[in-house]
């Protein structure tokens, strides 16, 4: 079952996945009043159950709290927290005992950062809930955990990808010699949701390379001559 704002994105992926799965596809806006009851009840009519959730729209830039309107407030959180609350209550309520549920969040949600701001906070709120969600539904053999990518190379990213601030706080200080992909997330969610992660509840797997849980620095950012020194 995969849910996006545009259909032709999502009719390329049912085409590319015809051999190998069946997809069924809800083009939604995912923070719009019907979508939660819309995509679950399309899932169980498609599909007979809903055993799987994956929350992982994604929205905006990050910004300072300073800099940042009721607006852009309102529309940046009804994307990363409003709606994933919204979905995962419908989900529930339609979920047999034993289903799994991944929220995506981010590094941003485990560790301070510049320009966090509102995506933090939507992003540790997503966190907090998944945790109690952990808590709450055990007992339904329901397992929530969360997933938290750090730097991706997407489409959400690549304005800022090759400017020398964006590679200097990103890549010089990540240990993994390469840069992180949506395969790398998708590999984390999968396991998961998967049997093999079966006694794996409540946890926030961060998928960074080491970015947020190391203090390295290449040895280019190391010896870098500083701005408006000669070497």
């Amino acid at each position: 079952m995969a849910v996006g704002r545009r259909r032709e994105p999502l009719e390329a992926l049912r085409e590319e996945l015809k051999d190998i799965v069946p997809v069924a596809i809800a083009a939604v806006d995912v923070t719009s009043d019907e979508a939660p009851a819309s995509v679950v009840a399309l899932a169980k009519s498609e599909f007979g159950r809903l055993d799987y959730l994956v929350n992982n729209a994604g929205f905006g830039k990050p910004s300072p709290v300073h800099e940042t309107t009721d607006e852009l407030l309102d529309q940046v959180w009804g994307v990363l927290l409003r709606a994933p609350f919204r979905f995962c209550r419908e989900a529930l309520n339609a979920m047999e005992d034993g289903g799994a549920i991944v929220n995506v969040a981010s590094t941003f949600a485990v560790i301070g950062g510049l320009r966090g701001g509102m995506y933090s906070a939507a992003k540790a709120g997503l966190v907090g809930m998944s945790l109690h969600m952990a808590a709450q539904y055990g007992r339904r053999n329901i397992r929530t955990n969360v997933v938290a990518p750090g730097v991706l190379e997407t489409p959400m990213t690549e304005y800022a990808w090759e400017t020398p601030r964006f590679k200097r706080m990103n890549f010089d200080m990540t240990p993994l010699a390469r840069t992180g992909t949506a395969g790398d997330a998708a590999e984390a969610i999968a396991f998961l949701l998967s049997d093999k992660a079966k006694f794996i509840t409540g946890q926030v797997l961060v998928v960074d390379g080491g970015w947020s849980s190391t203090k390295f620095l290449s040895d280019e950012a190391v010896t870098a001559v500083p701005v408006g020194t000669t070497p």
